[in-house]
């Protein structure tokens, strides 16, 4: 089956699982179970798994222990293994880590910026430059992630002209690809275009990635959306794992299987198995304790019961 000739032919999966997935879990996921997903997802064909964090364990305890996984995954040659990194000391585990690509971050919202990062979202950016710097020194790939793209839980609606400011900056410090997420889950396609089309104005389409949580269950649709503008990047969780612990309410980031699911009905290819990534939520649900809150994943489970 062809896509859609306003469809983009092929799509990349930036799976989150391992690290937006896990973060916020309270019962510490052992390493052995990291990196038996990590294992699983690469042989199952993403192109890009969020990996670990080298963030102080004092603020993500689920992340302590990042390099040892870095260390013991099997990596499958052409896959970016990405982790996110706060601040230099981060940047010198991941490099010593071997990481593929670095993750900086801030937000559209100044109410979130101070609320996550304690800090303006000028002084959150200025804090990655010399970050940025030793990553291009050191051929490493730059990601930047921006938060409440579509609306934030302190100040409410986001526009996006501070969407753009944002970006502007993050491509400033070089970044090779931002995302633009939606932290609370609270974008509607609408809106979504419109953000999307306000970023193509300051750089090419192949720059920008969604980054969508199904808080008010508008994930799918809004990723529809923004393929429609011509995004041809987006962020999953294997199972639907995550949150954010600084949104309230926030459920977690989009399933993958049921991104995979609808992208596969669309005729756009991902290069990745589907059947293999429907497997791999029920052990990571099963190994965590979790409820699978992939649709898809579930109506599978149901059919082969």
């Amino acid at each position: 089956m062809k896509s859609s000739p306003n469809l983009p032919q092929k799509v990349k999966i930036v799976e989150v699982g391992p690290r937006d997935g896990l973060q916020n879990e309270k019962e510490f996921v052992p390493i052995e179970i990291k990196v038996e997903l990590i294992n699983r997802l690469s042989q199952a064909g993403f192109p890009n798994i969020e990996a670990a964090s080298f963030v102080s364990p004092k603020w993500i305890p689920q992340m302590a222990g990042s390099s040892e996984v870095m260390a013991a995954i099997a990596r499958k040659p052409g896959t970016i293994y990405s982790v996110l990194t706060p601040n230099m000391k981060g940047y010198e585990g991941a490099l010593a880590a071997k990481a593929d690509e670095i993750v900086i971050f801030s937000a559209a919202s100044e109410a979130f910026a101070q609320k996550n990062i304690n800090c303006s979202i000028t002084e959150s950016v200025e804090r990655f430059i010399p970050v940025a710097k030793a990553a291009k020194q050191d051929g490493i790939r730059i990601r930047g992630s921006i938060s409440c793209s579509f609306g934030c839980p302190y100040q409410g609606s986001v526009t996006p002209a501070e969407v753009v400011e944002v970006a502007k900056r993050m491509l400033d410090l070089g970044c090779d690809e931002i995302d633009i997420a939606d932290t609370i889950g609270v974008g509607t396609p609408g809106q979504v275009a419109s953000v999307f089309e306000n970023l193509f104005t300051i750089a090419p389409k192949t720059q920008f990635s969604g980054h969508f949580h199904d808080t008010y269950g508008q994930s799918l649709a809004n990723i529809y959306a923004a393929l429609q503008t011509g995004v041809s990047i987006f962020h999953s969780s294997i199972a639907g794992l995550g949150g954010c612990p600084y949104a309230k309410g926030a459920t977690g980031n989009v399933a993958t299987e049921d991104v995979l699911y609808m992208l596969k009905g669309l005729g756009i290819e991902t290069g990745i198995d589907f059947d293999a990534t429907v497997k791999i939520g029920d052990y990571i649900t099963k190994a965590t304790g979790k409820t699978n809150a992939s649709r898809v994943g579930r109506a599978i489970a149901a059919k082969i019961q």
